[in-house]
């Protein structure tokens, strides 16, 4: 099984997560919050990075890639754990429609 430690989070390929990452426009700064399935895991140390996607407004897929130990990440919450996954990378749900490519 594919997965990472980032702190106290445990992810793991196919989990549904939210990424509350740090956005700086300007002088202000926000946290904005992605939420969306956990497909890929690459690179070991600290050039692990993970990819996440969500199904946006209109159906229409959005991808995120964060470095694991990016300044940008406050933190990394688990909503739904998934034990089912066969595959390290999840790369096929970019072709499904509809719920299909929600579920794992």
């Amino acid at each position: 099984m594919i997965s990472a430690q980032l702190g106290e989070v445990n992810i793991h390929i196919g989990d549904t997560i939210r990424v509350h990452s740090k956005v700086v426009e300007g002088a202000k700064s926000r946290i904005q919050i992605f939420e969306g399935i956990l497909i890929s895991l690459r690179g070991r140390g600290e050039n692990k990075t993970f990819t996440v996607r969500k199904i946006g407004v209109g159906g229409i897929g959005v991808e995120r890639t964060w470095p694991l130990d990016s300044r940008s990440i406050v933190k990394i919450e688990t909503k739904k754990k998934n034990t089912g996954v066969r595959r390290s990378k999840l790369y096929f749900l970019r072709g499904l429609v509809g719920k299909s490519a929600v579920r794992v």
